[in-house]
Parts: structure tokens; C-alpha cells; sequence
């Protein structure tokens, strides 16, 4: 059985893959102070790094409404399921508002099958998720055996996190300026890891870039020791070059049967600024 794929502002997919399979986004909020953007609909990511530039002051991010999940939902044929995979519910309000948007439609719709996951990831890791969805599908696997597969993929993805500057997470007010002066003094810069239950946890400090972009490879190592037959994804913000890099290192590493290179988002690349790479992959059994 066949279904419809969908995912929400909060996923990095590639550009190839949205189109191959017509992968559709509900698509999150962006803040300028007084300007509000629909995140890939109004804002491209070029025109967001450079108003990002030109403020002092990080813009906010904002969950679809409910309502936008119901009319995406609704917008698709009745007879086809849909499968949605969500931005972690403990760093958004996505997941919630899309169980409203579902009930919403089910109220006049109550045959629709419209199934939820609260993916604990974002990014590339949602992208890993969608990529492992879409390959159960072409082989035909029954729409059921799909959504409790990749709740189980759910359970074993890690997502890892590089920063190359704490200035977003100054700005944002995540970390306060003395320890953001202190981290840019020292080159401080920080790795971090999706929690098991979907929150953000730093890990370790690596003094210089180099450092710790070895360090971000050889923590793969810590959940999988080999990537053979599995799938690398990795999400950059505005750093083609040095994420191409990494790649080749992890793939001369750990052999990935498969890559998934794609570019941040404004949602994601608001708190990790530019420079920052994320890592996922499904951990060894």
C-alpha cells in the first residue's frame, strides 16, 4: 500500500529526494521582529543568512499552527494514508499541533489514516528517518509494518551536533555572554547529542575547530563501530566545503553503504549557526 510522506519545517531532506517521492512540508515560522516567514515558502536560506547578518538580535521560530496541519492534511487524497514525521515534541510544539491537526480532519474525516511520529531528532536525522521510510516503501512493505519500523529506527537513531560559533546561542540566550566571550576566546567549541528523549545535551568542549570535528567522527565510532550497510546523513549550515570533508573522512571510516549530504534549514540553522554540522545514523543492534 502505497502512502504520502510528510514532514514538517524542522527536517533537512535533499532536494532530490522531496521531489522523487513528493514529499510535502508543513512548513514552521520564522521572526524578524516585526517581519513573519514561512520557512522555504518565503525564505530562502540565502536570503535568511544575510537578514541574519544584519540584526543584533536572533530571530524567534514558531510551530505550525494546527490549523496549517489540517489543511496539509486534508489537501491529501482521502484514500491514501499519510505518514508524518515530526520535529522532536521537547524542542517544539510541532508534534502537538500536528495531533490537533489530525483530530481536526478526523472529526469530518474519520476513515482518513493519518499516523504521527515523534521523530526525537531534527534535521538530517529526520531526514535518515524519511530516507529509511521511503525504502520500505519501494520495496512494497505493508503501510502498518512502515510506521512501527521506523518507530523502531526512532529508538536507534543518534544525532550528533558540531558548532563552529556560539554566537546564535549568545543571541538566543542560551548561554550567557561571559561563557560565550570565554568560548570564543579560548576557540571553545561544542559538541552536542539528541537526547533519548529528544532534548539537546552538549557532550564535550574541543578547543579548535580541527579538534573537534575529529572528535564529532570519532563519536560515531561510540554507537556503531561499522556504518557497512547503513546510512550516513549529514546537514550543514552554509559549509558545503568542510561537510564534503567529513564525509570523506567518515566514509574512509566507517564504509556507509549510503550518504545523505543536504543543507540546514532556517529553522535549525537559527540556534546552530553557520559553520554547524549534524550527524545521524542508526546505532549498531
Amino acid at each position: 500500500m502505497g502512502f504520502q510522506l510528510m514532514v514538517d519545517g524542522g527536517a533537512d531532506l535533499p532536494k532530490e529526494v522531496i521531489e522523487r517521492f513528493n514529499v510535502k512540508i508543513v512548513p514552521l515560522n520564522i521572526h524578524f521582529k516585526d517581519e513573519e516567514y514561512k520557512a522555504g515558502e518565503d525564505l530562502d536560506i540565502n536570503t535568511f543568512y544575510k537578514k541574519l547578518s544584519e540584526t543584533d538580535e536572533l530571530p524567534k521560530t514558531s510551530a505550525s499552527s494546527p490549523n496549517d496541519f489540517y489543511k496539509a492534511f486534508k489537501e491529501i487524497d482521502p484514500d491514501v494514508p499519510i505518514l508524518m514525521l515530526a520535529l522532536t515534541k521537547n524542542l517544539s510544539a510541532t508534534y502537538q499541533n500536528a495531533e490537533l491537526g489530525k483530530e481536526m480532519l478526523l472529526d469530518e474525516e474519520p476513515e482518513r489514516k493519518i499516523e504521527i511520529i515523534n521523530t526525537k531528532t531534527a534535521s538530517c536525522g529526520v531526514a535518515l528517518l524519511a530516507n529509511e521510510a521511503l525504502k520500505l516503501k519501494m520495496n512494497q512493505v505493508d503501510f502498518h509494518e512502515i510506521v512501527n519500523r521506523v518507530k523502531e529506527y526512532v529508538e536507534k537513531t543518534t544525532t550528533l551536533f558540531s558548532l563552529k560559533t556560539v554566537e546564535n546561542l549568545i543571541k538566543g540566550g542560551r548561554l550567557d555572554k561571559m561563557r560565550g566571550a570565554i568560548a570564543k576566546t579560548l576557540n571553545i567549541k561544542l559538541l552536542m547529542k539528541a537526547s533519548d528523549e529528544g532534548t539537546i545535551e552538549v557532550t564535550e568542549k574541543v578547543r579548535g575547530e580541527k579538534k573537534a570535528l575529529r572528535r564529532l567522527v570519532e563519536q560515531i565510532g561510540e554507537y556503531s563501530k561499522s556504518l557497512e550497510g547503513k546510512t550516513i546523513a549529514l546537514a550543514h549550515s552554509n559549509c558545503e566545503e568542510k561537510a564534503k570533508k567529513v564525509l570523506a573522512t567518515i566514509r574512509d571510516k566507517y564504509q556507509p553503504k549510503e550518504e545523505l549530504l543536504v543543507e540546514m534549514g532556517p529553522l535549525i540553522a537559527t540556534h546552530g549557526g553557520e559553520g554547524g554540522l549534524v550527524i545521524s545514523f542508526l546505532e549498531d543492534e
